[in-house]
């Protein structure tokens, strides 16, 4: 890689070289049956340039033709790309745990065993069809650039999900637990899942209207999709985003605390310094429903006459091969801030509404303007702060910039859910929901 960069930068007026190698496994359970084990083995090195204010990019699975692959960097400059920011002179990055060697240690028998404990609980406890599913990843990521930066960083995460399916509806109560190793599944939220599933065995069908729903970490994609692309510089640069000339402004409940932070190695995937090598910190975007700030990579920031943030990473809301794409700005550590409401008592707040365990079409609407329209499913109904069901065919919509605006209470819980985010489970009113009656 060494070689490579001496060889980039005699060529260009700045280089990058990033690498990235990656093994996982994992092991899958269908009707609570080992259906799949799996393992795969991911590397390969990019290279970036940047030439007379044009960017340069090429990748390979090998540095067996370093000529070759800066020719093909050389080559796409005749893109035309614009690049006119300079890549950073990071050289230490903050020291973190983020890999745990038992993670290294983990074998599918471990994987299976993990699935196939939780599949024989749910089975006790429950009528439902049992998904499950333990999995490990390690990866290692390097950074070297022409202005010096040189840094490297090992990461380990392992976990279990597992899922009781309605019969015959094709969704159902999921939970999901992950670490930098593996860590059991425990009782608090087995047990919660099986609650919510008997409590939802009988289907009702209640009338629509505006109501009461409780966004619970299976379905909190709706909402968090379109803060994300709300809150991003590309967004914001690109004109598509409400938010551009409300900084400093209330955009959502004083209940609600948003923030974004890297550095907390209490969770796995914690990371001292983005793709591009920037330095991450905790980032503010909304204090007590007030806007805090937007998220940049060198390349929005610099469009922007603004610094970028350390949030320019290798990969976009599908995840992916992180050494076959250009950096871009993302959110990968986002924390919604818990409040003092147990889940018990965030239902018994609902005079009449609908608990949102899973969505179909979370991205159906206008995402950068906070649309959603989603099918619900499963959704369990609420009258009297009682669970009186599960409701069938109905659906959701409205914008997050109103929905959010009023929330009746926070989780005192956090989740794991979409995209490495944390977030606790939340109640909001006045949600427009369609049944079939």
């Amino acid at each position: 890689m060494e070689k490579l960069l001496e060889m980039a930068g005699r060529a260009a007026d700045q280089a990058e070289v990033f690498s990235a190698e990656q093994s996982s496994s994992s092991a899958t359970f269908q009707d609570a049956k080992l259906y799949d084990i799996r393992t795969n083995f991911l590397s390969g090195v990019s290279l970036r340039i940047i030439k007379d204010g044009r960017l340069g990019f090429a990748y390979t699975r090998n540095l067996k033709d370093r000529q070759g692959l800066l020719d093909n960097a050389l080559d796409s400059l005749r893109g035309g790309v614009e690049a006119h920011y300079d890549l950073p002179d990071t050289r230490v990055g903050k020291s973190l745990a983020t890999y745990d060697p038992a993670a290294s240690r983990l074998s599918s028998s471990d994987l299976t065993d993990e699935a196939k404990r939780i599949c024989e609980i749910l089975k006790a406890a429950s009528a439902g069809e049992i998904m499950a599913g333990a999995y490990v990843s390690v990866d290692s990521l390097r950074v070297l650039n022409s202005r010096g930066a040189d840094l490297s960083q090992r990461n380990s995460l392992a976990g279990s999900y597992s899922s009781i399916i309605f019969p015959g509806s094709g969704s159902g109560i999921g939970r999901e637990v992950r670490s930098r190793s593996m860590a059991k599944m425990p009782d608090n939220l087995i047990s919660e899942m099986t609650d919510l599933f008997k409590q939802g065995q009988k289907t009702v069908q209640p009338k629509g209207g505006r109501m009461k729903v409780l966004f619970m970490p299976e379905s909190m994609i709706t909402l968090l999709w379109r803060i994300v692309s709300g809150l991003s510089g590309r967004s914001v640069y690109e004109k598509i985003s409400p938010n551009a000339a409300r900084l400093g402004q209330r955009i959502f409940s004083p209940k609600l605390t948003i923030y974004d932070d890297p550095l907390n190695d209490a969770c796995p995937g914690a990371r001292a310094w983005d793709d591009e090598g920037v330095p991450c910190k905790k980032l503010s975007l909304i204090e007590q429903g007030v806007l805090k700030g937007f998220f940049y990579d060198l390349k929005y920031a610099e469009k922007m006459s603004a610094a970028s943030t350390g949030h320019g990473y290798r990969g976009d809301i599908w995840s992916g091969d992180p050494v076959t794409v250009k950096p871009g700005p993302f959110l990968g550590h986002l924390f919604m801030e818990p409040g003092t409401a147990s889940l018990a008592k965030l239902i018994s707040q609902m005079d009449r509404g609908i608990i949102i365990e899973g969505v179909m079409g979370a991205h159906s609407g206008n995402i950068p303007n906070g649309d959603y329209s989603i099918g619900i499913g499963p959704g369990l109904y609420v009258e009297n702060g009682q669970i009186v069901g599960r409701v069938k065919d109905a659906m959701a919509a409205g914008n997050i910039y109103e929905t959010l605006s009023n929330v009746v209470e926070v989780g005192d819980t956090l989740y794991p859910s979409f995209e490495g985010a944390r977030v606790p489970p939340l109640l909001c009113e006045g949600v427009s929901v369609t049944t079939k009656t």
